[in-house]
């Protein structure tokens, strides 16, 4: 069973939506909010295939990209995978 939790957080000054997933087996953040705060990307260490993402035979995750997050007086840093998702600025899963 998942556990789903829905936030907002700030990420250099700029308020995102977080989802908490606990059936989720990565940490990953859209491209949209990668390319639009100028983060910089690093090479993933170990690149892998999503099939789910799309029909045409899935995607190669091959960025990753340190996310600072803000959450009240609580802060973190977040490596996450980049991908093109929809639903949610910053998906936290199960490490």
């Amino acid at each position: 069973r998942e556990n789903l939790f829905h936030i907002r957080c700030k990420v250099l000054e700029n308020t995102c939506s977080l989802i908490v997933d606990s059936g989720f087996s990565c940490n990953c953040c859209i491209i949209r909010l990668v390319n639009k705060l100028a983060l910089t990307t690093l090479p993933h260490p170990k690149p892998y295939k999503l099939q789910w993402i799309n029909e045409e035979g899935g995607i190669v995750v091959n960025q990753q990209v340190n996310i600072p997050i803000f959450i009240g007086k609580y802060k973190d840093e977040v490596l996450c995978d980049i991908l093109p998702l929809d639903a949610s600025h910053i998906l936290l899963g199960r490490p």
